[in-house]
């Protein structure tokens, strides 16, 4: 009864030969990642490229897209922009589409947040934390769609953030968040009959070089360990290669039921900050 899969659009997906689980995990399919060079969207275009998906992915720098290429086995289909310049994100969904005869899949990976405490933070910061975060996300599951469709169905993941559902600062970041989740379980109900699965991604603080929990690793040894004692459960925040199986399980045919989901990746993570709620 496992020899095979049935995907969403009903069609079947051959099985790795001697895999006796009839996991085909996401060999083949084509997958588009926004915020591929570096920490989460890394690692995840890393594993998709690994298990032998045809993989996508645009970032700001086209050193660091260069670098990431350069360092596969794998074909790396990459475009240096920012995904919230005007129509530069739609056209790169329709060259991936064309360049691998459509699209199986997209990751909304790029965000990030502008301003600071609420109080520090003006109007300008607000809309530029929305945009890449939500408005980003909306734009690239739109541009998307067609080539789904057309596929007969596949899925779109939503990074989103233990900050979206756990309050802390910055708020203007954790409102974006709680929209993103919001998102991906409207768009699976609106998607759903075209054989669309939507759903959200939540991961918890991770520990990626030069980002802001190494850097309190590194510099102020004690707040780090007083935050891993009070916050973390699991003694230590989520790995990034730990999240990334999460959103390759999701992109598989073996997800199939689950559409309009929120999955935290948090290691049962409290506040997501060292202020607490």
């Amino acid at each position: 009864m496992f020899d095979r899969v049935r995907n969403v659009s009903g069609s079947r997906t051959p099985v790795r030969p001697g895999d006796p689980t009839g996991w085909s995990g996401v060999r083949g399919k084509r997958v588009l990642v926004t915020g591929g060079t570096r920490g989460l969207g890394e690692q995840i275009v890393r594993l998709l490229a690994a298990e032998g998906a045809r993989v996508a992915t645009c970032a700001r720098g086209a050193g660091d897209l260069a670098a990431l290429a350069a360092s596969l086995d794998s074909p790396l289909f990459t475009r240096a922009l920012d995904v919230t310049e005007p129509e530069r994100l739609e056209e790169f969904v329709a060259a991936m589409a064309n360049r691998f005869g459509g699209l199986d899949g997209v990751v909304a990976c790029a965000g990030g947040s502008r301003g600071g405490r609420f109080e520090e933070t003006d109007a300008e910061d607000w809309a530029a934390t929305w945009e890449v975060n939500v408005g980003h996300a909306a734009r690239l599951v739109r541009a998307a769609v067609p080539h789904l469709r057309a596929a007969g169905g596949g899925s779109v993941v939503v990074i989103s953030s233990i900050s979206g559902w756990k309050p802390g600062p910055p708020v203007q970041y954790g409102v974006a968040k709680s929209a993103q989740i919001q998102l991906a379980a409207s768009l699976a109900r609106e998607l759903g009959p075209d054989g669309i699965r939507v759903n959200a991604v939540s991961p918890g603080s991770m520990l990626i070089p030069g980002r802001r929990w190494d850097r309190m690793r590194r510099e102020d040894s004690e707040a780090y360990a007083g935050f891993v004692a009070t916050e973390l459960p699991s003694g230590a925040p989520v790995a990034p290669e730990e999240v990334a199986r999460v959103v390759a399980f999701l992109l598989s045919d073996w997800s199939s039921g689950i559409s309009g989901a929120h999955l935290p990746v948090d290691r049962a993570q409290n506040a997501p900050s060292p202020d607490g709620y």
